[in-house]
């Protein structure tokens, strides 16, 4: 085991120091074709996307040239237009070049993850009763080495943050409780370990919901309830912990989830169904 836990800043250097590695080796022989020079270059989105990862694309290429300059033409988190300027860059041409790809496969990803969860946040605007509203949440299916960038591009795009590892939390899944013979075996020894973070139960139906409520479980995730049990475990929660909904949500359902007052819905897809945004980098003549 770790002597600590990774944060965000140790991850995205790791993440940097991993593609550099696995894409240039011991050396672009490519890069060596073209003279070493100042050049300037522009990168272009060829979709609307809300752009994500700056920091790892600057960092990825400043790591090759210390003096490259890059100038955003839009902020982190801003939605982008179709095939329009993102960024100007002028930087040493071999580095540049060297650079490229893992500076683009960075921002395609991020971007990605970072558009599909606001769209998936727009979606439920306005429609939950709940005071609290009802949150957009990740989940750990993410690429291994890259959990820490995709959970911080979902909360660029407006979502909110599952358990970021095992570390982080306590999730007491159907496993758990068939071998530890029940939910409320499983909450019990969950609660005796004084670990200090959070605990979550996932049930799989109405009297399992109500097992784990007379438990004292505060956080209970629901997997592949109907929206009719979900209407109906909000009632029969009335507040007492965070109800949480999962399980091969898909945008269509969104609106109808959030309208029955859960607390927060769980997507996998949002790390896991990986798709890339559009970018096109292009040096000047």
């Amino acid at each position: 085991m770790l002597e600590q836990n990774e944060i965000l800043e140790q991850a995205r250097q790791r993440n940097i120091d991993d593609a550099l590695a696995e894409d240039i080796g011991t050396g672009d022989w490519t890069a060596n074709l073209v003279p070493s020079k100042p050049v300037r270059a522009q990168l272009l989105v060829r979709q609307s996307a809300v752009l994500c990862g700056i920091a790892w694309f600057e960092e990825t290429l400043k790591r090759l040239d210390p003096s490259a300059k890059i100038t955003w033409h839009y902020a982190e988190g801003d939605l982008t237009q179709a095939d329009t300027p993102v960024c100007d860059i002028e930087a040493n041409s071999r580095a540049l070049l060297s650079a490229e790809r893992a500076c683009i496969n960075f921002l395609q990803t991020l971007s990605w993850t970072a558009s599909i969860t606001r769209q998936h946040v727009d979606a439920i605007a306005g429609v939950s009763p709940n005071p609290q509203g009802c949150a957009v949440l990740d989940t750990r299916k993410t690429i291994p080495g890259m959990r820490q960038a995709q959970k911080y591009a979902v909360r660029v795009g407006g979502g909110q943050n599952q358990r970021m590892a095992l570390w982080h939390g306590i999730l007491i899944k159907e496993n758990h409780i068939a071998a530890a013979g029940s939910v409320t075996a499983a909450i019990k020894a969950a609660q005796g370990l004084n670990s200090g973070v959070t605990i979550q139960v996932e049930v799989e139906t109405l009297a399992q919901l109500e097992e784990a409520l007379a438990a004292g479980a505060v956080s209970i995730l629901m997997d592949n309830f109907t929206i009719a049990q979900m209407r109906e475990a909000v009632e029969i929660n009335q507040g007492r912990a965070l109800l949480e909904a999962s399980g091969g949500i898909d945008l269509e359902q969104m609106r109808a989830i959030a309208a029955t007052g859960v607390d927060r819905i769980s997507l996998g897809k949002l790390t896991k169904d990986v798709h890339a945004v559009d970018f096109s980098l292009r040096i000047a003549a």
